[in-house]
């Protein structure tokens, strides 16, 4: 009698439960969720009145755009059709990037979706537990991910073996060169097919720097960090594995002949007057404001196909690429942009359920991208975009935020100057990208944190000069290995060499 009362009691129970809904407070839960997602399964679409109403946190870098407001509307009608949920679209300036987010995470301030890179704090924040695993949140709410992305791109973003992040889906690597002026392109009648080395550049320059006294041939010293990715895939602490290695090692590049000859040939290029004044503070942007103004000529650019058409239509004026070095595919490139679930977030299944939008729905995306049809661009094709009648670049009231932080750029539409097979090129892009044997790599640096910090010190007394090409590379290098080393540089190289042996035993 006993056992059939606690049997009555437990039959009663669990009625009860499943009138409730089994609830927990007001919180969204995974398990709750994904109950819910099934009953929709079947139409191919997240949409579920069943789901609790939810608001996603987009937190990206931007500046915010007038028409920030109406655009996040438009987006939450959609996603109360998809998924029930709305979108706070969160932008922070660049330059305030780091203090306020850093306040987010250690205020454990409550936001779903964040963006990050391998160049913008995404090893530190996984080694601190600040986003989410997401291999079972995508099996269950990404499902279409995968397929988009491909194995290459997810084994590139993991980090351990586990993934953290998700990449935008767009080119697999990186192109190297410079984007040009194409006033004076065309005024001296360059040959810009035929441009494949910097040899082929210098003659432009010197041409410019003697026919042109207020323009200046190359601005921004970004131009040696990209040098360095086209022909490294670094690690830390110019610890680099050189491009085309068939050997899993890292060399230093303070000792490596062809890093040293290049470092001559800026100097070289400094001596020539080739370089603007604030080569040591002047960055990518202020290049191209200067190529906008009449006041420069060429500005180092990481490529991809269709770079300069996208730069035209955000800068106002036309500019050309050229392209010195062929495609690489390093880890930093796999993860050169992410969005990781935070661990502050109060539905990462709901989170997920918008990424796998993100990946899949054009519609979504280009609202995202491009903002709302009628307002803040027309259609010309199904592919192709314009700005309306009476905009241009500098009235427009939705600028792109940075589509390539986002979702599947194949997706996204097309401008009207752009090449209609962009895409395609894309494709091409990526196959003909060379992958580093060391792709999908990510240097640990906790059991070396405090060397990591004294050497990166280090860095800066030492790496802007010689990046800069102000001073000569042989004179500045043996001073900067002495100090390295006094800052603990042996003891991180040991653990560079031992975390490498590491991964490749997980790679056999």
């Amino acid at each position: 009698m006993k056992k059939a009362h606690h049997l009555v009691l437990m039959i009663m129970l669990c009625g009860m439960m499943a009138l409730t809904g089994c609830s927990k407070g007001g919180t969204e839960n995974a398990s709750d969720t994904g109950g819910k997602q099934a009953q929709s399964e079947e139409t191919g679409q997240n949409s579920d009145s069943s789901l609790k109403p939810y608001k996603i946190t987009l937190v990206y870098p931007a500046t915010a755009p007038k028409d920030l407001q109406l655009v996040q509307e438009e987006m939450s009608k959609y996603l109360t059709e998809k998924i029930n949920a709305t979108i706070e679209l969160k932008p922070i300036e660049w330059a305030s990037w780091d203090d306020k987010t850093n306040l987010m995470k250690i205020s454990n301030e409550p936001f779903d979706l964040m963006f990050t890179a391998s160049w913008f704090s995404y090893p530190k924040d996984v080694a601190k537990g600040q986003y989410l695993e997401l291999d079972d949140l995508m099996a269950q709410y990404g499902k279409d991910i995968p397929g988009i992305l491909g194995e290459e791109f997810i084994k590139g973003s993991r980090i351990g073996g586990k993934l953290y992040a998700l990449p935008t889906k767009k080119e697999f690597g990186q192109g190297f060169g410079f984007l040009l002026d194409k006033k004076l392109v065309d005024k001296y009648k360059f040959d810009t097919n035929g441009i494949k080395t910097l040899e082929d550049m210098e003659a432009m320059f010197q041409t410019i720097k003697d026919n042109e006294p207020g323009v200046t041939p190359i601005v921004s010293s970004k131009f040696t960090n990209i040098w360095e990715a086209a022909n490294y895939d670094g690690i830390v602490a110019n610890l680099s594995i050189p491009r085309g290695s068939k050997e899993l090692k890292a060399v230093d590049t303070l000792e490596d002949p062809k890093f040293i000859e290049f470092y001559k040939r800026m100097f070289q290029w400094n001596q020539n007057g080739w370089f603007d004044k604030d080569i040591l503070t002047s960055d990518a942007d202020q290049g191209m404001n200067m190529i906008k103004a009449g006041k420069a000529f060429a500005v180092a650019q990481s490529l991809k196909p269709g770079k300069d058409k996208e730069m035209t239509v955000s800068l106002g004026v036309e500019v050309v690429q050229v392209e010195t070095a062929e495609p690489f595919t390093t880890t930093g490139d796999a993860q050169g942009a992410m969005l990781g679930i935070s661990r502050t977030s109060k539905d990462p299944a709901r989170a997920m359920m918008f990424l796998n939008l993100l990946y899949s729905d054009p519609k979504l995306l280009n609202m995202l991208d491009w903002g709302i049809e009628g307002i803040h661009y027309v259609k010309k094709s199904d592919i192709k975009i314009d700005f309306p009648e009476g905009v241009n670049a500098d009235t427009q009231t939705y600028p792109n935020p940075g589509g390539w932080m986002f979702g599947n750029q194949f997706n996204s539409y097309l401008w009207a100057n752009e090449d209609p097979n962009k895409w395609e090129e894309f494709k091409k892009f990526n196959e003909r990208a060379e992958h580093s044997i060391a792709l999908g790599f990510a240097f640990n640096q906790e059991p070396v944190k405090s060397e990591m910090a004294s050497i990166a010190n280090v860095e800066k007394e030492f790496g802007a000069s010689l990046r800069s090409g102000a001073v000569d590379p042989e004179k500045i290098i043996a001073k900067w290995k002495e100090k390295r080393k006094s800052a603990g540089f042996d003891k991180v190289k040991v653990e560079v060499e031992k975390q490498l042996a590491a991964w490749a035993e997980t790679q056999k």
